[in-house]
């Protein structure tokens, strides 16, 4: 990363890319008026006969669609491309084919237009993601729960950021995913095990709470995942089993998400003064369920309750162009040498344990 500060700008007009996994997308940021355009290409279709993403489809998906994506984001936005004040394009981590094919199309026009480049961590991204819609000053607490990462973490500032807890395992949306796999309730899998989980009786499964009460606020969601496929196997596969065992599963993840994030909140609430916010991103955090457990959990610890819209919880480009503008306007610019990287941590060091996730920061009331 480049410290610039002579190229830190108020105002700026930003093209988001983010190709991390699958989903293709372009957005178009201003400073002054808002998101201008969110363009977002699925591969749904292409992933559904194999019940998950494969890797060399996702890739393949994101060279084609691409070039057009990023044009119709422009388009649609009623800008010219001359007008761009930054190119921010995710580069990692993520499935490396496709965090490539995003880089090296934002490195192009980087180059070509003769404007920054900002590589933008995937993780930081969500952890922006709220401030697209809402005033959501630093510091606050940060609950990122989707596909591969659930992790919580004090957002101190822009690039500044402590890791309280994360998963030992698997993620809550891998979890979700290979739920709805087992069960053969289809793909994607967490909005169908939701939708599923609607109809089912969320006692009738027994199953376990990975890490419940632990000093700790890391996750585990391997043992979930497992105890849900052999309840599976000997139940008798009717959909009201099936609805019974999606809904004991959902219930399952809220208990071991709120548990862990009330200890997180204990942690935050010793190292900053109020008021406190707490901001639920990720894909996961559209499941409106978990939602409603986290918002009474925020309540009761005194803390306000951020939720991204919908259509920004999921992967997409407008969050990559607010982590860019935000980055933009701080003097943070890469070199055409940012490498794509299927690995990065968003902390600098992970806490492992309750002692250790303290930093003593007293913040200012905000």
């Amino acid at each position: 990363m480049i410290n610039a500060p002579t190229l830190a700008i108020k105002h700026g007009l930003v093209l988001g890319v983010e190709s991390s996994c699958d989903e293709t997308a372009a957005a178009v940021l201003c400073s002054e008026r808002g998101l201008l355009s969110n363009i977002v290409a699925s591969q749904d279709e292409a992933h559904r006969p194999f019940g998950g993403v494969v890797p060399e489809i996702a890739a393949r998906a994101h060279m084609s669609k691409i070039d057009t994506i990023i044009d119709q984001a422009v388009s649609e936005a009623g800008v010219d491309y001359a007008e761009l004040s930054a190119i921010a394009a995710t580069a990692g981590p993520g499935l490396i084919g496709g965090v490539i094919t995003g880089l090296m199309a934002a490195k192009g026009l980087s180059a070509s237009l003769d404007i920054p480049l900002i590589a933008v961590n995937h993780l930081e991204g969500h952890a922006l993601s709220p401030r697209l819609t809402d005033v959501c000053p630093f510091p606050y607490l940060l609950l990122l729960v989707s596909g591969g990462h659930s992790q919580l973490l004090a957002v101190h500032g822009l690039g500044d950021y402590e890791r309280l807890g994360s998963t030992i395992d698997d993620a809550a949306g891998e979890a979700f995913d290979k739920t709805a796999k087992v069960m053969g309730l289809g793909f994607p899998g967490g909005p169908n095990v939701e939708r599923w989980a609607k109809d089912g009786d969320d006692r009738a499964v027994r199953l376990p709470r990975p890490l419940l009460d632990r000093e700790n606020c890391d996750f585990s969601f391997a043992g979930l995942k497992t105890a849900v496929a052999r309840a599976y196997e000997n139940s008798d596969k009717t959909d009201r089993a099936k609805a019974d065992l999606a809904a004991s599963f959902q219930a399952a993840v809220a208990d071991c998400l709120t548990d862990r994030t009330a200890r997180a909140m204990r942690l935050f609430t010793e190292n900053y003064d109020g008021p406190h916010r707490f901001v639920v991103a990720g894909g996961v955090a559209a499941n409106q369920t978990l939602r409603a457990h986290l918002i009474d959990t925020a309540k009761a610890h005194g803390f306000t309750p951020i939720f991204p819209p919908l259509k920004f919880c999921g992967d997409n480009a407008a969050m990559i162009a607010q982590a860019g503008l935000e980055r933009l306007q701080a003097g943070r610019v890469d070199s055409l040498n940012a490498p794509a990287r299927p690995r990065w941590p968003l902390d600098r060091e992970a806490a492992r344990t309750a002692p250790a996730s303290g930093s003593g920061r007293k913040g200012p009331k905000s």
